[in-house]
């Protein structure tokens, strides 16, 4: 594969902000944390973790709210856009955890895994047969693979 092929773009709802990334993500999962819980407004979020300096944003400047200590969710100041998730992981380096919603063609970007699976809401859960885990998808325990459907109301 070429350069040219491993790239993809995206941005937010108006246009202002854009992205361009460059090779594959280390990850693409989906996370049931508060966190992002609260940042999309979403049951949960499914996001592709690339290094920092695999992404280029473009355009206007990207928000940030300071989440937690070391932690910066990035949105478009104008249309409020969630972009990212970004942060130092103690293994990749500085990430950028990008929204797989955002990016123009997110059919490229298949979840592996769910990540923070205990914190999803009691009334949500994925149909697929994907890990589910405590924490985070790398270094994290697995909890159950496929949906605990006997949890769900009615």
């Amino acid at each position: 594969m070429d350069e040219k092929t491993l790239q993809k773009s995206g941005g937010c709802m108006c246009g202002a902000v854009r992205f361009e990334t460059t090779g594959e993500p280390s990850a693409v999962f989906h996370c049931h944390c508060h966190s992002c819980r609260k940042h999309t407004g979403a049951p949960m979020a499914t996001l592709g973790v690339f290094k920092a300096d695999q992404v280029k944003f473009s355009g206007d400047e990207r928000g940030i709210h300071r989440s937690a200590p070391g932690v910066g969710r990035a949105f478009c100041a104008n249309c409020g856009t969630p972009l990212s998730w970004e942060t130092a992981h103690n293994t990749f380096g500085l990430v950028c955890a990008l929204h797989v919603s955002t990016f123009d063609d997110p059919d490229t970007l298949i979840p592996s895994a769910h990540s923070f699976y205990p914190e999803r809401i009691p009334w949500f859960d994925a149909a697929d047969n994907l890990p589910r885990y405590e924490g985070f998808v790398i270094g994290g325990a697995l909890v159950r693979h496929g949906p605990a459907i006997e949890d769900l109301p009615g």
